[in-house]
């Protein structure tokens, strides 16, 4: 850690820490979505992840927990804060397992560190399903160690010993000592074995699936006094922004820096030189760079720059023009990618078909706290501190761009305002490295403006859904037909890739369990002309829509109730092995671990409807809309009230959700994703849109892309979260609620008005 920057962590004193004793210890497999990537683009299988992947949990004592003399527990948050509330959930399991008090415990953030922490790309809603266990080892261990050196202390047999609420206690003499007093005695037993630890049931636990638990960043988020990315101060910091090349793949032709250099603390012009930008990767854009005394300098002198760009081959990139593209690929037959039964047959043989088609745009991530990185080079060593998901795909970009060791990079992570997946992607980190080392290893702070972000994106992918089914006389489905066709994540890893990934195809294309004899499944392929990447529960949000207002209009044509309806799709409760369905990718995870359980699916549907009041009379101009999804094995389902005025408008008065994500570890930010996704959600329906023309995105800020304001935003959010034993495994929180709202919306659009939404965003579609 710098001497010039303290980071924003809890105040720890050096010397207690110094004193304090680490135990720790662990193990498990992490997986990030980029190495998820990476293996489906490098290895053409059907399927990848679980425990074939790299980055499991290093054990060692000293890692994860330290105790001062004082009795303080310092407890290491390996995992990105970005809101989700990772950096008190983690340490609480830990807290909780070794009987820390959690008011004496104050958490330290790790910075990048694959040799001590594994993987740690915070994405994918996997830090608590993947590291639950762990942690609760972790914390067992520690407990275990205590225990032992007490015993040891008093002379004791170890079994009349117990860790209670931050001491241990002589159970027959009622003597204690606390864990300060114990520190440095149990660093000097053996670590136990793992098959000799003994951890808590369910009903000894204080903090797991409790509410209410203090928020570690909570009083200094709401005080401003956190410190993010952006915050970041260094003696001597020089403040940069940058004008990238609009299109992707664009170069600078010529430049004129002289007025920009005439603004008042404008300091340095010069140019970053494009990467090869086939593929993208983390690549920075390039551009010409404006170095100042404060950031508002930098970013008058960039306004005076002339710059004359070549666009490069993407300048013909056209959002009506490459949604014609998207129609055409959808409307012809494709790689198979699910095939079950003859679908194809039974649809060319059956004259009584239903056809739908649905579109989504390009969107962006719109993070409150745009990109922001520091960084600075000593003696040949890079330092830099940003606001990132994935610290270690940051420290081996910048050590690949500088021309370092991995090991003479250190990446420090600070807190984020908001990830959504764009903060995995470290280019921004990259560029502050690349000017500290054109400037001689000055600190200099890039930072990214709203109208950058919005700009240079690795956006959400643009979609075109083609659904066909043919119908029995009852109106069910004989035959199913989903064509998804959309640019490729995996075009951000290797040139010119087209065609869904595997881990695209999972996410509610080719794994839904519908009770239906022929089901085909088709990706057709199509170029990227823009950086694709992940975006919060990523190809579920498409396929969500497309999947779930059909069903409705399925429904509708069959005059059927629609909650019956997709409970007679879903047919009786029964696991399905995710590897029975071709390219059957479960989000990594084993398929006897989480298999596709329909009788889950369906209490969700039950549950919501229950709790939303589903079937009851509602005023003209209101209507409720129903949707189901599996995300990141998590079941949701939402129901979403709406009232459209008679000038178009839409309210939002009320929406319920049911969450099924096993065993509940922090019950308060389970709540708050949900109410939080709910939210981008609807935002997403209603306004977002990012769309290009000659190559360039269009939207430059918020008046352009449009988030929901308060006054816009639901009154009521309602959140039934199902109990489960610690048997059932943990499923993802973050991400799973997200591609539920749009269909559920749009279906009780159609509710209240007749009219049905197939394109999103819905903006002005209901006005007069």
């Amino acid at each position: 850690m710098s001497q010039e920057l303290m980071m924003d962590l809890p105040d720890i004193n050096r010397r207690r820490l110094l004193k304090g004793v680490g135990i720790a210890t662990g193990l498990a497999l992490t997986i990030g979505i980029n190495d998820l990537v990476r293996a489906a683009v490098a290895e053409p299988a059907k399927k990848y992840g679980g425990d074939a992947m790299p980055g499991g949990l290093k054990e060692d004592v000293l890692v994860f927990v330290s105790i001062g003399s004082d009795g303080i527990v310092n407890i290491v948050a390996h995992r990105s804060e970005m809101g989700q509330g990772v950096r008190t959930s983690l340490p609480l399991v830990i807290a909780d397992e070794m009987e820390a008090d959690w008011a004496r415990v104050r958490v330290v953030q790790a910075e990048a560190n694959e040799a001590k922490y594994g993987n740690q790309n915070t994405d994918g809603s996997r830090s608590m399903r993947h590291h639950f266990e762990p942690m609760r080892r972790i914390g067992a261990t520690a407990r275990m160690m205590l225990e032992t050196a007490a015993a040891a202390k008093w002379g004791v047999p170890r079994n009349e010993v117990r860790a209670r609420n931050h001491q241990v206690v002589h159970q027959p003499s009622g003597k204690t000592l606390g864990y300060g007093e114990l520190a440095v005695a149990a660093a000097k037993f053996p670590v136990p074995v793992r098959d000799n630890l003994k951890l808590k049931s369910a009903a000894e636990f204080r903090y797991i699936g409790k509410q209410n638990t203090r928020n570690v960043d909570g009083q200094k988020i709401v005080t401003g006094t956190t410190h993010y990315g952006i915050d970041t101060q260094l003696k001597g910091m020089l403040h940069a922004v940058i004008a990238r090349p609009p299109v992707l793949g664009g170069k600078v032709k010529s430049f004129d820096a002289s007025a920009a250099l005439k603004v008042p603390g404008v300091l340095k012009v010069l140019e970053l030189k494009s990467s090869s930008l086939l593929p993208p990767l983390f690549h920075p854009l390039g551009g010409i760079a404006v170095l100042a005394s404060n950031t508002w300098a930098a970013i008058k002198g960039r306004e005076a720059l002339k710059i004359v760009w070549d666009h490069g081959a993407n300048a013909v990139y056209d959002s009506q023009t490459y949604r014609k593209i998207l129609e055409a690929a959808a409307r012809k037959p494709a790689k198979v990618v699910r095939n079950h039964g003859d679908a194809a047959g039974v649809l060319a043989r059956d004259g009584k078909k239903f056809v739908a088609e649905y579109y989504q745009p390009h969107i962006a991530h719109g993070t409150m706290e745009p990109p922001a990185a520091t960084a600075q080079i000593v003696n040949g060593k890079c330092e830099a501190w940003a606001c990132v998901q994935d610290p270690q795909a940051a420290l081996d970009a910048v050590a690949a761009h500088l021309g370092f060791k991995p090991v003479n990079v250190r990446v420090n992570v600070t807190l984020l305002g908001g990830g959504f997946g764009r903060k995995s992607k470290p280019d921004y980190v990259v560029e502050a490295a690349l000017l500290s080392q054109a400037m001689k290893g000055k600190p200099v702070k890039v930072t990214w403006t709203r109208e950058d972000d919005l700009h240079h994106d690795y956006f959400h992918t643009v979609s075109l859904e083609h659904m066909e089914c043919a119908l029995d006389a009852k109106g069910m489905p004989t035959a199913w037909l989903h064509r998804t066709t959309a640019p490729t994540i995996a075009s951000t890893f290797v040139a010119n890739a087209k065609g869904g990934a595997p881990f695209e195809l999972g996410m509610g294309a080719v794994n839904i369990p519908f009770n239906i004899p022929h089901m085909r499944v088709e990706s057709p392929e199509v170029q990227a002309h823009t950086r694709i990447g992940w975006f919060r529960s990523v190809s579920n949000i498409p396929h969500a829509f497309a999947v779930q207002s059909f069903v409705a209009e399925l429904a509708h044509n069959a005059k059927r109730d629609h909650r019956d309806y997709l409970l007679e799709l879903l047919g009786p409760a029964r696991k399905v092995n995710p590897d029975s369905i071709e390219d059957g990718w479960n989000y990594g995870e084993s398929p006897q671990r989480y298999p596709l359980d329909v009788g889950r699916m369906r209490h969700v549907v039950e549950l919501v409807t229950s709790k939303a009041g589903w079937g009851r009379k509602l005023p003209k101009g209101h209507g409720l809309g129903l949707a189901f999804c599996y995300s990141f094995v998590t079941y949701i389902a939402a129901v979403v009230e709406v009232v459209v005025g008679e000038d178009g408008e839409i309210s939002i008065p009320r929406v319920d959700i049911a969450v099924d994500c096993g065993p509940q570890v922090n019950p308060d930010r389970i709540r708050s994703q949900a109410e939080g996704a709910c939210i981008m959600g609807a935002s997403l329906t209603l306004t977002g849109e990012i769309s290009f023309k000659n190559g360039a995105a269009q939207q430059s800020n918020f008046h352009e892309y449009q988030v929901l304001r308060i006054d816009e935003a639901p009154r009521e959010i309602h959140v039934h979260m199902v109990e489960h034993a610690l048997d059932v495994p943990l499923g993802g929180v973050g991400e799973p609620v997200t591609p539920t709202i749009a269909p559920a919306i749009c279906n009780a659009i159609f509710a209240a008005t007749g009219k049905r939404i197939r394109t999103l965003p819905i903006r002005d579609q209901l006005k007069a």
